[in-house]
């Protein structure tokens, strides 16, 4: 895994990586603008405030609780963003790293854009759900953040890597038999996802990482050929 995502660090200096990366940023800082935005929206809905004087914190407050919601749920929305444009990414990778494979399966934009929004929907509901653990239970809830959106982030990347080689069946094979090391690998995207500026390369790294691991699976066969 340690050597997978050494790989991943260096591609993000190749121009294909620069390109990718620059996107990414662009795309992270509207993601980003448009959570807070939606939060702070949401939670100005239910703004009960009775008295002027208390107007002000409240409002200090619920600024920084928009904020904070915008940054729990960005390691789920930004899947949205990975869909879009990494696929030749990839693509370019597998070409410097792994020569001599047949074309990849064409996964239509429709097709990455509906699994990532579905994960991403899902992720949105659970973090939500969440909530109470991360609020009142220290240290549990970092076991919870990071399991939970390593699941997510984990199955989300693998399967936006897996479906250009192999048909959906077995691609969900290959998720069960190596879903303990793919979770362990979200959840360090997750990481990576959570920590302000490095989130913001963290697509990029997140794609290439999980394209090393999938190409390492592939080769001590524990993934079934196609």
């Amino acid at each position: 895994m340690g050597t997978a995502f050494a790989l991943a660090v260096g591609d993000a200096l190749t121009p294909a990586g620069r390109r990718a990366l620059l996107l990414s940023l662009i795309g992270a800082f509207i993601l980003l603008a448009l959570l807070w935005g939606g939060a702070w929206a949401l939670l100005d809905l239910v703004h009960i405030a009775r008295f002027p004087w208390l107007d002000w914190p409240i409002r200090i407050l619920g600024d920084l609780a928009a904020l904070f919601l915008a940054w729990l749920v960005f390691p789920s929305m930004s899947m949205l963003v990975l869909g879009l444009f990494l696929d030749r990414v990839i693509a370019a990778l597998e070409l410097a790293h792994y020569p001599g494979q047949p074309p990849a399966r064409d996964i239509g934009i429709g097709e990455a854009i509906t699994s990532g929004l579905k994960l991403a929907l899902i992720g949105l509901l659970l973090n939500l759900l969440a909530l109470p653990v991360y609020f009142f239970l220290p240290g549990i809830n970092l076991v919870v953040f990071y399991g939970l959106n390593g699941y997510l982030v984990g199955r989300e990347y693998f399967e936006q890597v897996a479906l250009r080689r192999l048909p959906p069946q077995a691609v969900h094979l290959a998720w069960q038999r190596n879903r303990v090391g793919l979770i362990l690998a979200g959840a360090a995207v997750a990481f990576l996802l959570s920590v302000p500026l490095v989130n913001l390369a963290a697509p990029l790294l997140g794609a290439a990482f999980m394209l090393h691991l999938f190409e390492d699976l592939r080769r001590r066969g524990r993934i079934e050929p196609a």
